[in-house]
């Protein structure tokens, strides 16, 4: 499979774990989908944010901000943890996904396809 293919496969794959994810409860904003190379560098190279080698910047990447009612108050409440994100993660990589909150950094709000080696 083609980059192009697997850009058009991460998309139909992010949309059907927001869908999985929101009727089990979840609400979604989204942070970083693509990290421009005239902001971010060409892959391999260092400059912002965000790590050199980046599925962002191969549009194979999304940070979802997840959101839900977790004091029951009826305002949702921003959830930044890794934690929270494990049941969509591991429905992520279920998919076939590789999820954020499996890295040392605990990125668990990240999205990712691999490709050549890169998550």
């Amino acid at each position: 499979m083609n980059l192009r293919e697997k850009q058009s496969l991460f998309l139909k794959m992010l949309a059907e774990l927001i869908i999985w994810a929101t009727d089990q409860g979840y609400q979604f904003t989204v942070g970083d989908a693509y990290r421009d190379p005239r902001l971010h560098g060409k892959l391999g190279e260092k400059k912002g944010y965000g790590h050199r080698n980046s599925c962002h910047k191969l549009r194979l990447a999304a940070d979802l901000n997840l959101f839900m009612d977790y004091d029951h108050d009826g305002d949702d409440d921003y959830m930044e943890d890794t934690e929270a994100h494990r049941p969509i993660g591991e429905k992520w990589e279920s998919m076939g996904g590789s999820w954020g909150g499996r890295f040392d950094d605990g990125d668990g709000n990240h999205y990712s396809l691999e490709h050549n080696g890169i998550r």
